[in-house]
Order: C-alpha cells, then sequence, then structure tokens
C-alpha cells in the first residue's frame, strides 16, 4: 500500500462568509508527482498554503509528512507559490549562490543543469527578464531542492507555449527517478496531464474527484475533459 505524505480529515477554511477549504478530505500518495487541478477559486492555493502552515485551518486535521504543518517541517518542502517574484539585482548565478547559502537541500549543480537546459544564460539579471524567463527562474529554485515535498502553484503561468512544452518534457525526464513528491496546479491541463500519476479535482473547497491518472482515464477520459466538466456542472457529478 502507497504511503501518503499528505493527509486532510474534513479541513475547513473560511474568509468571512466564503468558504475557501469545505470539510475537504484528501490524501496524497508519496513519490508521486500529483496535479492539485480545479478551477479558479476552488480552494487549491488555500490548500497549498495550509500544507507549509501559512494558513491554519478553522476546523479539521491535516498531517504533511507525517507531522502538523509548520516551522517544524519547513525545511522538507519546496513551495512555489503564484505570481512569485524573485530579487531584481540578483543575476542568474547571485540567485543561484544566494539560494545555495540559505535554501534547505538546495543543489547547484542540479540548478545549472535545469538551467542550460531552460537556456537561462547565467549572467543575465533578473530585472531584464521576461515574465516567462523570471518563472523559468523561480521554477528552477524551487525545483533544484533535494526535499521530499515539491510545491508548485501555477509554475507555467507567463511562459509561452512552446517553451512549456520543452519544460514540461525535461521535467519528466528530470523526475523520473528522483524520490519525491510534486503537486503541481495548474490550468495548463492538456500541455501538462501526461506529467501526473495522480490527480485531485477541487471545486468549491471539495475535492470531487481523486485517483490514479490511468484508472481516471479509463473512466472518465483525459484530465482536461475532466477539467471542463467542472465548469459544466458547477460542482460536479460524475
Amino acid at each position: 500500500m502507497t504511503a501518503s505524505i499528505v493527509n486532510c480529515q474534513q479541513i475547513t477554511k473560511r474568509y468571512g462568509d466564503k468558504h475557501a477549504l469545505d470539510e475537504l478530505n484528501v490524501s496524497i500518495p508519496e513519490n508521486k508527482i500529483v496535479g492539485i487541478l480545479g478551477p479558479n477559486g476552488s480552494g487549491k492555493s488555500t490548500f497549498f498554503r495550509m500544507i507549509t502552515g501559512l494558513v491554519k485551518p478553522d476546523s479539521g486535521e491535516i498531517e504533511v509528512l507525517g507531522k502538523r504543518p509548520g516551522s517544524g517541517i519547513n525545511r522538507e518542502i519546496a513551495y512555489l507559490p503564484d505570481r512569485a517574484r524573485w530579487y531584481p539585482n540578483h543575476t542568474v548565478a547571485g540567485a543561484f549562490e544566494w539560494a545555495e547559502k540559505l535554501l534547505p537541500g538546495f543543489d547547484i549543480a542540479n540548478a545549472k543543469e535545469l538551467a542550460d537546459f531552460m537556456e537561462m544564460k547565467r549572467d543575465m539579471r533578473v530585472s531584464g527578464m521576461s515574465r516567462g524567463q523570471e518563472a523559468r527562474l523561480m521554477l528552477i529554485l524551487c525545483m533544484a531542492r533535494n526535499v521530499p515535498l515539491i510545491i508548485l502553484d501555477e509554475p507555467f503561468s507567463g511562459i509561452d507555449v512552446i517553451s512549456r512544452e520543452r519544460i514540461i518534457e525535461g521535467m519528466i525526464d528530470y523526475l523520473s527517478d528522483r524520490d519525491q513528491t510534486i503537486l503541481i496546479s495548474t490550468h495548463e491541463i492538456y500541455e501538462v496531464e501526461g506529467m501526473f500519476d495522480y490527480a485531485i479535482f477541487l471545486n468549491q473547497g471539495k475535492a470531487i474527484l481523486s485517483g490514479d491518472t490511468e484508472e481516471l482515464r479509463a473512466q472518465y477520459g483525459s484530465m482536461h475533459d475532466i477539467f471542463r466538466q467542472f465548469y459544466r456542472y458547477g460542482k460536479g457529478g460524475f
């Protein structure tokens, strides 16, 4: 039986009258690439922030790496939030040197390998980068860490289609022999669904469908087809 790296039982989080998470029950298997999917406002970013301890549940229980989220386990998590930014005066090389000193598990050799693959020159300054180039740098800084859990919230935002395809292919190769769990939230489902071993579909703060992607495809069709059902049926209902 596959062990779980994240377990949630009846997790609820409200912001005023709005439920960001509504009695969420989720168990995420370890050493898998997991798609956390759903429309805007379905609770994906709140769920990620709760895993890292940045947000506390109003009720329910959550375990990450067998412990409660917070500073005690954050050295074992690499988190790339939506709309992350980097220091504008740094070069790519400077960002790697900073990360090697301050980010637990950061492997500068892995970072350089990823940078070469993503065509990021070491002397490129962040202040002169396009949005897509900066997104690549942030992705490299996260992916180059040797930690058991990596969380990527919309990591391909701002990256052009051709570059996305190449980066996704490289990520699949890079992650194929690594014992890490990768959680990815993205709207580019059609392009990236081949990465996923497991998928969880959220809507209005609830997990309405989850499972091994091959089993889900056999029953419902592609991840992209399933995703479209969220918009068609609102709360889902397969």
